[in-house]
């Protein structure tokens, strides 16, 4: 099942080309019905919190100049406010150089989940979407955390639906930029899986319905220029769309 946010904040699921609005995320039909063409697509979930994985790809860790994999998950938080939906202007602002694209599986949990074993994690999400996790690498470097370089308005492209019936142990995730492929990667090649990363984090920190975890991006991370038609798509969810403006 697709499930869609839409319009003023309303929920619906997407079956072909129709919308059918239901009475929240996963709440009985109220019996409208619009097509897909003619509603605004928002940002499918409505987190308290959005957590992140570093370098969970070994290609990715290279990339980035590691060597070996990490032994546990490497956390961030990236603010609601840098939520995007698909189809929304990626900002480039002034203050960066180096702006960089980061194609990823995410996860939306839907229930409370605390110290959860990751045997039992599978059963505490709503679902999956494709997640672009926009960072200004020259500031990621530079700055003395990352608020600037991942949380500024507009760094994070996620959508264009949840998709509820997926197993999200070998899917592939693309990154295209202007129609060319920049990342490919599976799932299965992650370092944590996703019940070992929802398990790790619920150890310590209660996720609550709606928050969004990043699972980490695959190699071939690269950089964005104004103009630029970015591409995630994510196997078995859809594909995330979104170009990049100058900020204004």
């Amino acid at each position: 099942m697709k499930i869609v946010r839409f319009n003023e904040g309303r929920y619906g699921v997407l079956e072909g080309p129709w919308v059918y609005a239901t009475e929240g995320p996963l709440g009985k039909r109220t019996g409208e019905r619009y097509q897909l063409a003619s509603v605004e697509l928002l940002v499918p979930a409505e987190p308290s919190k959005i957590v992140a994985v570093g370098k969970n790809y070994l290609g990715h860790v290279r990339e980035m100049g590691g060597e070996a994999p990490p032994q546990e998950p490497g956390l961030f938080l990236i603010a609601p406010n840098a939520l995007l939906p698909h189809g929304g202007t990626i900002p480039y602002p002034s203050w960066t150089k180096e702006l960089h694209y980061e194609g990823e599986l995410a996860v939306v949990i839907g229930e409370r989940m605390k110290k959860v074993p990751a045997e039992k994690a599978l059963g505490y999400v709503l679902g999956y979407t494709a997640a672009n996790d926009i960072t200004a690498r020259d500031r990621q470097k530079t700055d003395l955390q990352w608020v600037r370089a991942k949380s500024a308005d507009g760094f994070l492209p996620l959508g264009p639906w949840i998709e509820t019936d997926l197993d999200p142990s070998d899917l592939s995730v693309r990154t295209y930029v202007n129609g060319e492929l920049r990342q490919e990667g599976k799932t299965s090649d992650m370092v944590f899986s996703v019940p070992e990363i929802l398990a790790y984090i619920s150890s310590f920190m209660t996720l609550c319905p709606g928050d969004v975890v990043l699972t980490g991006t695959p190699e071939g991370v690269g950089p964005l220029v104004v103009g630029d038609l970015v591409e995630v798509a994510v196997e078995g969810v859809g594909t995330l769309k979104n170009e990049v403006g100058r900020e204004t």
